[in-house]
């Protein structure tokens, strides 16, 4: 009798690999009040994260500048591999209502918010950085998280921010 090889590695790969590289993500959840950010497949955390937020983290992003991270629910829209900091992916941020409320009050919404790595350079300090909310309104991880966030999420999945 001949054993057919497919199948056996598929059954060990199956034992082999963590649960969290078979997960597809379907949503991002992240609690700025805890500082945390999850990774959500069916309704269950399949993974959680530390993160770092601007620095002035309380509170939807009303404008440019403001140092605040928005609340809602956004979409990671595109990766960005060519930036001041290690990897990053795109948060949908500003939105038409964003958009309206900050032109009712005559100020720039801002934009360009992402979930991002470590400045570039600055990667080996990450154990500093990660203790304390340093961003311009973005959501920041270790560069090692950040590899693998841009494995589990793809573009396109919904985040929900909220404090």
């Amino acid at each position: 009798m001949q054993i057919k090889a497919f199948p056996i590695l598929v059954i060990l790969t199956a034992f082999l690999l963590p649960d969290i590289a078979l997960a597809t993500v379907d949503q991002v959840r992240v609690d700025k009040s805890e500082r945390k950010m999850y990774l959500v497949q069916q309704g269950e955390t399949v993974k959680s994260y530390d993160i770092a937020l601007g620095a002035s983290p309380r509170g939807h992003k009303q404008q440019e500048g403001d140092e605040r991270t928005p609340e809602g629910i956004y979409t990671l829209d595109y990766k960005k591999e060519d930036s001041s900091f290690y990897r990053s992916m795109h948060i949908s941020y500003p939105n038409s209502r964003d958009k309206a409320r900050a032109k009712s009050k005559g100020v720039s919404p801002g934009g360009f918010i992402m979930v991002h790595g470590q400045r570039n350079g600055l990667g080996a300090l990450d154990f500093i950085f990660q203790r304390f909310d340093w961003t311009d309104g973005c959501i920041a991880l270790t560069n090692d998280e950040m590899d693998e966030f841009m494995q589990l999420v793809q573009v396109g999945t919904p985040i929900l921010i909220e404090w």
